[in-house]
C-alpha cells in the first residue's frame, strides 16, 4: 500500500512542486503552495464534477424520495424497490459522489504531507531529473512566513470552509421528518455547518500558514467550482 500511495501520488506531487520551484524561481513558497493546489483541482476536476451533478440530482429527486417515505414508511422492502427503480428512471447514482471522494482522499493526504514539511526538500524522494533548488523563499508576498503559525490564513481557511459548506449544500432540502435518521441527518448538517470550520481553524493554525493556505485555496477553488457547475447545468436544463 505504501508502495502505491508513493509511486502514484506523493511521490509525483513532490516532485511537481520542486520542479515549480526550479520552472518559475521569482515565486515564493505560498505561490508555489497555491499553483500546486490548483493544478491538482484542475487534473481531478472531471471527478470532482461529477460530485456535484450528483448532489444537483438528487436534490432534484429529493421530493419524490419524500413521498416515497412516507407513502412505503411501514414497508422498508417495498421503500427500498421504489427508491432504487426512481434512481433508475432518473439515472441517478446516489453512490458516486462518495466513490469520488474516497479517490481524492490519497491525493489530499499526500499534498497534505507535502506541505507539512515541504520548506526541507528530501532528496531521496526526487526523480533523477529533479534538482534540488538553491534557495526557496518561504515568505508568502513579502510578509508571511507559511511555515510557521499564521492566524490570519487559519481565520481564512475557517471563513472560507464555511462559505465552501454553505454553497454545496445551497437549494439541498433538510429532512423535516421525526424519525431517527432525519434528526440524526438535520444535526450533523448543523453541526458540520458551524463545528468544523472552528477545526479547520484550530489545525491549520497549530501547524503552518502553509496548510491554512492550502486549505484556503481548496476552499475558493471548490467554491468557483460548484458556481461554474451549477451555471452551466441551468442552461441544459431549461
Amino acid at each position: 500500500m505504501s508502495f502505491l500511495y508513493h509511486t502514484f501520488f506523493f511521490d509525483p506531487l513532490y516532485n511537481t512542486l520542486v520542479f515549480l520551484f526550479k520552472v518559475i524561481p521569482w515565486a515564493d513558497a505560498g505561490l508555489i503552495v497555491v499553483i500546486l493546489t490548483i493544478l491538482v483541482r484542475l487534473i481531478i476536476f472531471p471527478l470532482s464534477r461529477k460530485a456535484v451533478l450528483t448532489q444537483m440530482k438528487m436534490a432534484e429527486i429529493a421530493p419524490d424520495l419524500a413521498k416515497i417515505k412516507e407513502q412505503y414508511k411501514d414497508k422498508p422492502e417495498e421503500q427500498a424497490k421504489k427508491t432504487l427503480a426512481l434512481y433508475r428512471e432518473k439515472r441517478v447514482n446516489p453512490f458516486s459522489g462518495i466513490l469520488v471522494v474516497i479517490i481524492q482522499i490519497p491525493v489530499i493526504l499526500a499534498l497534505y504531507s507535502i506541505f507539512l514539511h515541504f520548506s526541507e526538500i528530501n532528496p531521496a524522494f526526487l526523480y533523477s531529473f529533479v534538482k534540488v533548488p538553491a534557495h526557496i523563499n518561504t515568505t508568502f508576498l513579502g510578509f508571511m512566513d507559511i511555515t510557521g503559525k499564521s492566524a490570519v490564513l487559519a481565520i481564512l481557511a475557517a471563513l472560507s470552509t464555511f462559505v465552501q459548506f454553505k454553497v454545496s449544500t445551497k437549494n439541498q432540502p433538510v429532512p423535516t421528518g421525526q424519525s431517527f435518521g432525519d434528526n440524526l441527518t438535520r444535526s450533523m448538517q448543523s453541526q458540520m455547518k458551524y463545528f468544523f470550520p472552528v477545526i479547520v481553524f484550530f489545525i491549520s493554525y497549530s501547524i503552518s500558514g502553509a496548510i491554512a493556505l492550502y486549505w484556503l485555496t481548496t476552499n475558493l477553488f471548490s467554491i468557483a467550482q460548484e458556481l461554474f457547475v451549477r451555471r452551466k447545468i441551468k442552461p441544459i436544463r431549461a
